[in-house]
């Protein structure tokens, strides 16, 4: 029994390793079969370049394209930005405000420097025309008009008017606040004078001629009170010479009457 189960096991591995030896065979012509390539045709690369090149243009029309809506679209800019951009960005914007702001501040400061320069010079020629006017009033370089009165003095029935009198009738004037005179075409000023002459009165070398004329601006009231008060000049005018004086109040009393100013030789003005 053990003999022939010993023959059977050699017959089973002696048909075993016939099997094997018939798969492992290399002469089967189980092998794959390699096929040559298909000789391309000259029509078939003409098409595929044309494709080609139609691809290339479409891609950069649409490139192009894209371009042209990220360049027109602002606002996706700021939000395409990192936050390191932005941070820059805000950065840059802050310096620039504060260059601005300080720029108008020294702007602002030059125009209100020019403003108060040009105020100041503006109000120093305001008051040198004010002074320049006021003198030349009270020099009798520059003609008046004004409220005052107007005095009339006939010729002395008695006796020639003197020039004291009628200095003394310029002073009560002065004394009631007149500020422009003329006696006769002569313009009264402080170095005025008034002297007797054989023909009559001369005032400033200017010869009067009756009847006398006194143009005076002020209050008229205070002016006609000088003349009129009782025993005042008006008052000898009438006993002493037997004039009559007449005071006629007027809103507006014309004194065209001027006179060139003379050069001071020892008198100069204060700085």
């Amino acid at each position: 029994m053990a003999g022939i189960k010993k023959r059977n096991i050699l017959n089973s591995m002696h048909i075993q390793h016939a099997q094997d030896r018939e798969n492992d065979r290399t002469d089967t012509g189980s092998f794959p079969i390699v096929r040559k390539k298909p000789i391309r045709q000259i029509g078939g690369g003409i098409v595929t370049r044309l494709m080609t090149s139609l691809l290339i243009v479409l891609l950069c029309a649409l490139l192009g394209f894209g371009y042209a809506i990220q360049l027109n679209n602002k606002t996706s800019s700021y939000e395409t930005m990192s936050e390191e951009e932005l941070t820059r960005l805000i950065s840059e914007t802050s310096t620039q405000v504060q260059n601005l702001q300080q720029r108008k501040t020294e702007l602002t400061g030059q125009l209100n420097s020019l403003k108060a320069s040009a105020n100041k010079q503006q109000e120093a020629q305001r008051i040198a025309k004010e002074n320049e006017d006021t003198s030349g009033i009270l020099s009798g370089r520059l003609p008046a008009e004004g409220k005052g009165v107007i005095i009339t003095i006939s010729q002395g029935s008695k006796e020639r008017i003197d020039a004291a009198t009628m200095f003394q009738l310029l002073e009560e004037l002065r004394n009631a606040g007149v500020e422009v005179m003329a006696l006769d075409n002569v313009r009264v000023v402080t170095s005025t004078y008034i002297s007797d002459t054989k023909k009559g009165l001369e005032c400033d070398g200017e010869a009067l001629k009756t009847p006398y004329k006194v143009k005076a601006i002020g209050d008229p009231q205070n002016l006609q009170n000088a003349v009129n008060i009782a025993g005042g000049v008006g008052s000898r005018f009438k006993v002493k010479f037997g004039a009559d004086v007449t005071v006629t109040p007027s809103e507006s009393v014309d004194i065209s009457e001027t006179r060139d100013v003379g050069q001071y030789q020892y008198a100069k003005t204060v700085e």
